[in-house]
């Protein structure tokens, strides 16, 4: 039993491999048989990478995303009942709008996959006159109903809590600009509705740190925890060569969560492995979802590895909670309540 206790959806049946012996710095280690997701997965898709999973049923499903062989990504939906090997659909998501009528977005990538009560959503980057956030809900994932864009452009990486806080949703998002964002950091925003957003606050950014030194995002879903919010975000550096994608960890404060609590100094995970250092896109690690087990503590982290391939990484969380609050460095804008 761990000593951090976990909330919300868990499930027993996350995939697991046991910690290397000789592992050093932080507690996260990854899948020995990575890539779980390689190359042209599915008829007309080149590469499934940056996507999100969740347990479903007797199984696993997830919305992944699918980079289609002339380069316009879409959002297929996947199943898995061991949530290593995948089947997708070799159509993309059919998003309808509120009146039924198809509602397609012209591109769309990065999806997230978040449940709220009874209800699950999808959000995703694509074109609202300018790179912005996407939304969507499914009850049985046969209906995809779009619901209002979140913000106006320009935004990325953004995801829901996975419930509710004083009666509010609650969306972490990274504004950007029109390009390739060269600066970003994470704010927090509510709605009543999934319609109205407001009370935007800032929750932390970019660092001094080399591996988080450009810019940071939000990553997967938010994890219920005693300690308050364990967030896996992504942090980015510049070299000569471009862009390098780690992986972060931060706890945020449980009743107002644009407080952070702890965030550590160093990385949970940055690119070493062949598939992270070498595909499309060169040296990413970027986390998309979580699964946990409260009984065991174990959390399995999916990542997008290189713009190609899909990878997964492990922890448990009363070592991860304990490294992240050991490295902690907390800076005055970081616990701060983020409004000015």
């Amino acid at each position: 039993m761990s000593k951090v206790k976990i909330y919300g959806i868990t499930t027993p049946k996350v995939p697991w491999q046991e910690k290397p012996e000789n592992l050093q710095g932080a507690p996260v280690w990854r899948y020995s048989e990575n890539p779980i997701i390689g190359r042209n997965p599915v008829k007309g898709v080149a590469r499934i990478f940056n996507s999100a999973v969740m347990p479903y049923e007797d199984g696993f499903i997830g919305v992944f995303r699918g980079e289609q062989t002339n380069g316009i990504p879409y959002i297929y939906l996947g199943r898995s009942q061991d949530a290593i090997h995948w089947e997708f659909d070799e159509e993309k998501i059919p998003f309808k709008d509120e009146d039924g009528n198809d509602f397609m977005p012209i591109y769309a990538y990065d999806p997230r996959l978040v449940k709220v009560e009874d209800t699950y959503y999808i959000m995703w980057c694509q074109d609202f006159y300018g790179a912005s956030i996407g939304l969507a809900k499914t009850t049985d994932f046969k209906s995809f109903t779009r619901v209002e864009n979140p913000f106006l452009p320009f935004n990325r990486n953004a995801v829901l809590f996975p419930r509710k806080v004083n009666g509010n949703f609650l969306m972490l998002s990274r504004p950007s600009d029109s390009g390739h964002t060269p600066f970003g950091d994470i704010f927090l925003s509510e709605s009543p509705d999934l319609v109205y957003w407001g009370k935007h606050r800032h929750v932390m950014g970019k660092s001094s740190e080399w591996w988080e030194s450009v810019k940071i995002g939000g990553g997967a879903a938010p994890i219920e925890t005693s300690e308050g919010w364990l967030l896996f975000y992504h942090g980015v550096t510049g070299t000569c060569n471009g862009f390098v994608y780690s992986i972060g960890g931060a706890i945020l404060d449980i009743d107002n969560p644009s407080i952070v609590k702890y965030r550590c100094e160093n990385f949970l995970l940055t690119p070493e492995e062949w598939y992270e250092e070498r595909g499309f896109v060169p040296n990413v690690a970027f986390p998309c979802a979580t699964m946990q087990d409260d009984e065991t503590g174990r959390i399995a982290i999916y990542y997008g590895c290189a713009d190609t391939y899909v990878g997964l990484a492990f922890t448990q969380v009363d070592e991860v909670v304990d490294y992240i609050k050991t490295h902690s460095v907390v800076r005055e804008s970081d616990s701060e309540i983020g409004r000015r």
